[in-house]
């Protein structure tokens, strides 16, 4: 009888024991998640800027004749 009794307690912790790690993996992707999009929304107007700098580089290089 005591043997049940420790098998129920062993897997009553191994639940409590893989639920916060469950709970501590999800919210950690959650917080990773909110972080690329926090790094998205400010680095977007570099890369808006970047984008138009190198087309403006291609039309003038279009423009400029090549060199002999």
């Amino acid at each position: 009888m005591l043997l049940v009794v420790v098998w129920i307690v062993v897997a009553v912790l191994a639940v409590v024991v893989l639920g916060g790690i469950g709970y501590g993996v999800l919210g950690a992707a959650g917080r990773l998640r909110r972080e690329i999009q926090g790094a998205e929304r400010d680095l977007r107007p570099v890369l808006t800027e970047i984008q138009a700098t190198l087309d403006a580089v291609e039309r003038s290089r279009e423009r400029a004749p090549e060199p002999r």
